[in-house]
Order: structure tokens, then sequence, then C-alpha cells
């Protein structure tokens, strides 16, 4: 990768950090050299920070390291994308992204949040709280039940019954995975190694 660092006075490209599952945008630092060498060979983001003058990695002091997936050049030659598995949030404030909290990733992924919350905050009149606390067998038989009915379904020609049959099996299915401790996140990674 031949980085083009002499194009700007200060030696430095402009690095943009992206979420590698979700492809949201989090954050925009520098680089000179010696931060990109560190990065590459430390599998964690290190900028050169303009405001300290001198190398900082990215949860140095809140733990919240940025954990390299894969870098690319601009076709420039001057700017970075790195793409990278936040260890917690990316803002100093707190906020996923430094360029707002909410998350892009997705109707499925705000309903995976509502499911948590129902199970977590034990909301006894919730549906989903009260399959969560019938346990795992009785979750995983409701997915297998929605699945049949999504099967069935894919052979007759009312596509609204087989769109609606195939929401519920998403739904149970977030739920399943609650169960069992995993995130959409989670299986998006198997996919992706995968591809």
């Amino acid at each position: 990768m031949e980085i083009d660092f002499n194009k700007n006075k200060d030696g430095l490209v402009p690095v943009i950090i992206q979420n590698y599952l979700t492809e949201q945008v989090l954050m925009l630092g520098y680089m000179n050299p010696e931060a990109y060498n560190k990065t590459k060979e430390e599998g964690k983001v290190t900028f050169f920070s303009r405001s300290k003058n001198r190398l900082w990695t990215k949860g140095e002091t809140s733990g919240n390291f940025l954990e390299v997936k894969e870098i690319l050049l601009d076709c420039d030659q001057d700017t970075l994308l790195i793409k990278v598995k936040p260890n917690g949030p990316t803002c100093h404030t707190g906020s996923v992204s430094c360029f707002g909290s909410q998350s892009r990733k997705g109707f499925l992924y705000e309903l995976q949040h509502v499911i948590s919350d129902r199970i977590d905050n034990n909301i006894e009149n919730s549906y989903t709280n009260q399959l969560y606390k019938r346990g795992i067998n009785k979750v995983a038989q409701k997915v297998g039940e929605e699945a049949v009915e999504v099967v069935i379904e894919a052979k007759d020609n009312n596509d609204d019954l087989f769109k609606n049959e195939s929401a519920d099996l998403l739904y149970h299915y977030l739920i399943l995975l609650k169960a069992k401790g995993f995130t959409l996140e989670d299986i998006e990674a198997v996919l992706r190694e995968r591809h």
C-alpha cells in the first residue's frame, strides 16, 4: 500500500473509521507513517493526535479499542478507510459514533434491541418476555413451528400470508438468539467469514 503522507504539509492522512459489520461511520482521525505502522502491527487503531502532538491508540484510556478488520486506501492514495470491530462506544461522549448516537443498522437491529429490553427489564405483560421465560425448549419449538408455516406458505400463492409467516419466523428467531446469548452481529460475522 503506497500511502501518500507527503500530500499534506503536516504529513498526515485522514482516516475514516467504519464498523465492519454495520458499516456505520464511527469517527475521523489522522495518521502519520508511525501511527499507520503501529496500527498494522498491533491490530488496534492508533492515530496521530494533533491536540496531544503524539501517537494515540484509541481506547488507551477508556479500553474501547478499535480492532482492525480491514484497511483500504482511496484512489488518490491520501485517505484511509479502516473497518473495525469497536470494543465499546467510539465517541468520547459515550455514543456509538462521533456522528450521532443513532445506529443505522436497520429495523431488525432496532427490533433486536426491543426484544432484549423487554427480556432484560422483565416486562411482565410482554409476549416476548413470557415466551423467553418458558425456556429454551419452548422458544426453539416456536421457531420450528414458524419455520414449518413459512414452508407451507411458500408452496401456496398467497404472498401476504407468506410475508407474515416470514416475519413471525424472524421475530421468534431473534428471541432464540437472545435465549442462546447471541446477536444478529454474531450471525453476520459467520456469514461474512463464509463469504
